[in-house]
């Protein structure tokens, strides 16, 4: 039973750390940009969209829907960065112990 008593007091560590790291994630901030940095967007690695900014030139009123996808595009590379962090942030944690398949993060 000393083994099954260190498992759960390993899990019960990792928990700890991971509530940790969601924490910390709030912080953690993540750019995307697009159309060759005429948008950028700022976001947290949890998803939550901090700053848009927009090239001056691309303000006419028939570039709205390049405008609009730029931001959508510049978006999507953020999320992915985020997400790249997350994972690269999980990996430091668990110290490269391989979580189940379909195991999900609760962030």
């Amino acid at each position: 039973m000393k083994n099954l008593s260190e498992m759960l007091k390993k899990a019960q560590e990792m928990q700890s750390r991971m509530g940790d790291m969601q924490a910390e994630l709030d912080n953690v901030e993540v750019m995307g940009t697009a159309g060759a940095g005429m948008v950028s967007v700022v976001m947290t690695a949890k998803g939550d969209l901090k700053k848009v900014t927009i090239d001056p030139s691309l303000f006419s009123s028939e570039e709205k829907e390049v405008v609009e996808d730029l931001i959508v595009a510049a978006h999507a590379q953020a999320r992915a960065r985020a997400a790249e962090e997350t994972q690269k942030r999980m990996q430091d944690l668990t110290g490269g112990l391989q979580l189940p398949a379909g195991f999900k993060m609760p962030f």
